[in-house]
């Protein structure tokens, strides 16, 4: 967080990644400003603080490399993409690094939007937390569109795929009907797509195609991105801090290995990590040298890996460590799962489970119907958590989602019989056995005007908030073996 005499600088890498050689530059102006360390974002952007008296030779030598940035700002978000994943998280697919590039080179302008550019086949980089989400679908260079709405959680697919030589002019021509149009699509509580489509189908002449099935999204599972790890006859290293600072003088000494061993680019992470492709095992030795001069850990537990804080945060990144510790001390399983904690009203992170910050030291517990954060739809599980209980709650809520799996691992759906011979109820909640959301009597459903105390049997002809499934399809669900007390 910066203090008061500091200035925060931004500076976007479209679609996450860039040379070795431009990123040495960035260090040096960075460090002429007596920056220290750089700070990688949310969606693979690069953050440094300089003091106030060092601003106006910095401005000046960003103007002469011709390196744009933002000052105290984030009016125009970077283009998140998974360009990062290609070959090492992800080989068979029409989506390579040309495809990215050329994408990213057909945007003439700045958005003030955030767009996604992501492969429907991996699971590292995050699908909707754009306004513009662009996922490939089965056919070559189309792709779904997904707009979420500024400052909304409306989603709305777009009738038809998208071609890649189109993505930056329709990104354009949409923001341009948005803004033009903010009374009707910004901020808004209802949106009329269809009326949004009109409008910039009209205004373009873009390539399309048919829908012919809907996008499919994919199980949830975050690989592993630390360390050194072997891809073809290369390697691959990913480096993630957990204070989430990277040393001016350890990127620079990694630059200078990548333009020495010829390794072209380097590239960010949406989890605020660094990975670097192509070392070549001969090279092996020379990295560790680096790691070792630096002393750097890439062998973090996974369960502090699968968080996601907003930028520059340190309230956040204080909460995410004392939660991370208190998993370490319950020994605790989170494979599959993601967490995100959000301070901020409206901010764009995903997460299996969601920490919502609410007044005061009280938190809201969401997470997807399915856990899968790359799901639309989300579910209160424990509204107004004070943060000294956060980690029970979580933990709990950790051990109901691998119950839900052993269930399902056993039986098509989860039946009132299965839970019934294996633990004495204490407290019942009806869970939909197509898409596994709760309705727990003591919150209600508030998408569908019930009120918290009404029980589920006095209910009419109730259906799933998610999934529309009917009361039928609920089922009885012990919590004392979901949730342990």
């Amino acid at each position: 967080m910066k203090k008061k005499s500091e200035h925060l600088i931004k500076i976007n890498l479209p679609g996450g990644v860039i040379s070795a050689g431009d990123m040495y530059e960035i260090l040096l102006i960075a460090e002429r400003a007596e920056a220290r360390h750089i700070r990688l974002g949310n969606r693979q952007q690069l953050y440094f603080t300089i003091g106030a008296e060092y601003l106006e030779d910095l401005e000046n030598d960003m103007l002469s490399a011709e390196i744009a940035f933002e000052l105290d700002a984030d009016n125009y978000p970077n283009i998140l993409s998974s360009y990062v994943t290609d070959t090492v998280f992800n080989y068979e697919n029409w989506v390579k690094e040309g495809v990215y590039k050329d994408i990213f080179d057909g945007f003439n302008h700045k958005p003030t939007l955030k767009i996604n550019v992501v492969d429907s086949n991996q699971t590292f980089a995050p699908f909707f937390t754009g306004n513009l989400n662009f996922i490939s679908s089965d056919i070559s260079n189309y792709w779904y569109l997904y707009i979420r709405f500024p400052k909304t959680n409306i989603l709305y697919c777009w009738p038809t795929l998208v071609y890649s030589d189109d993505v930056a002019s329709i990104s354009k021509c949409i923001e341009e009907v948005i803004f033009a149009n903010k009374n009707m699509f910004y901020d808004q509580a209802k949106v009329n797509s269809a009326f949004l489509h009109k409008l910039v189908t009209s205004k373009g002449n873009f390539v399309m195609q048919p829908i012919i099935q809907p996008l499919k999204i994919p199980d949830f599972q975050l690989p592993y991105y630390e360390g050194f790890n072997r891809y073809g006859n290369k390697q691959w290293l990913g480096i993630y801090r957990r204070d989430e600072l990277f040393a001016i003088d350890f990127l620079k000494d990694i630059c200078a290995l990548c333009m020495q061993t010829r390794v072209g680019q380097l590239y960010t992470t949406p989890w605020k990590s660094l990975l670097i492709k192509g070392i070549e095992q001969k090279d092996r030795d020379s990295w560790g040298v680096i790691l070792n001069k630096y002393r750097i850990n890439v062998r973090h537990a996974a369960n502090e890996l699968n968080w996601q804080i907003e930028d520059a945060c340190d309230y956040c990144l204080d909460l995410k460590k004392q939660l991370v510790r208190d998993f370490e001390d319950a020994d605790l399983r989170t494979y599959r799962l993601s967490f995100a904690i959000k301070k901020q009203p409206k901010t764009g992170l995903c997460g299996s489970i969601v920490l919502k910050k609410l007044e005061g030291e009280f938190f809201e517990i969401q997470h997807t119907k399915d856990f899968n954060p790359n799901s639309k739809d989300t579910i209160v599980y424990r509204p107004n958590v004070a943060k000294s209980d956060l980690s029970k709650h979580l933990i709990e809520l950790c051990n109901w989602f691998y119950s839900l799996k052993s269930n399902a691992s056993v039986n098509t759906g989860i039946t009132e019989e299965t839970v019934e011979e294996t633990v004495v109820a204490t407290h019942q909640v009806h869970q939909c056995k197509n898409c596994l959301s709760v309705y727990d009597e003591a919150y209600g459903d508030q998408i569908n005007g019930i009120a918290p105390g009404t029980p589920f049997e006095n209910l009419a002809e109730y259906c799933c908030p998610t999934c529309d499934s009917p009361k039928e399809d609920f089922v009885v669900v012990n919590l004392a073996k979901a949730i342990p007390i």
